[in-house]
C-alpha cells in the first residue's frame, strides 16, 4: 500500500492496517531435515503475499535445466557447498561458496549445478512481482527426470521433454 493511501486513512484504519501486517509476522528457525533419496531436497520455510523463502538441498545428479521466472525475482544465498551458475549456451555466470550470493531478475535464463563434494545448501528467496501476474518457472531445456511436479514440467510451447 502506498504512503499517499495511508495518509488519506482514519486513524482507525490505519491501526487496523498495521495489526493486520504486524499478526503476519513469522520466526523461523531452519533444522535441516532427514534427506530423501532424491537428487534434491526443497524445504518451503515461510511464504507471504510478496515472497517467499525456500531451502533447496542438491545432492549428486541435483542439478537443473536451462529456465527462467516469470513475474518473479530470485536471489540465492549459499550457506553450504558450492554452485556454478549459467546462463544460456552454459556460459558461466558465476562460481559461488558459503555467504556468497547472486541476483536473479525474471526473464533470466539460468541453471545451477553443485560443484564441489558436500551437498549444497542454498537459501532461495523469491519475491513476487506486486503488480500480479501469477509467479512461473518456465524450462528453455528439457526438465530432469527427477522433475516430477508439474510446475516444473512448464514450458512456452507445447512441447516437453526429459533429459
Amino acid at each position: 500500500m502506498r504512503a499517499e493511501t495511508l495518509a488519506k486513512m482514519s486513524p482507525e484504519e490505519k491501526e487496523a492496517f498495521h495489526r493486520d501486517a504486524e499478526s503476519k509476522v513469522k520466526v523461523v528457525k531452519y533444522e535441516r531435515p532427514e534427506l530423501s533419496d532424491r537428487p534434491k531436497d526443497i524445504i518451503p520455510l515461510t511464504k507471504t503475499r510478496l515472497g517467499r523463502l525456500a531451502m533447496q538441498i542438491v545432492h549428486e545428479g541435483g542439478e537443473n535445466n536451462l529456465h527462467y521466472h516469470n513475474n518473479s525475482d530470485t536471489t540465492w544465498f549459499v550457506l553450504r557447498g558450492r554452485v556454478k551458475f549459467y546462463g544460456p549456451s552454459d556460459v558461466l555466470i558465476a562460481e559461488l561458496g558459503p555467504e556468497e550470493m547472486i541476483a536473479i531478475p525474471g526473464g533470466a535464463r539460468y541453471w545451477f549445478e553443485k560443484s564441489g563434494p558436500v551437498d549444497l545448501e542454498l537459501l532461495q528467496c523469491v519475491s513476487f512481482d506486486s503488480s500480479g501476474g501469477t509467479p512461473e518457472r518456465v524450462n528453455v531445456d528439457a526438465h530432469k527426470e527427477w522433475m516430477t511436479e508439474a510446475q516444473l514440467q512448464v514450458y512456452e510451447t507445447a512441447q516437453s521433454g526429459k533429459a
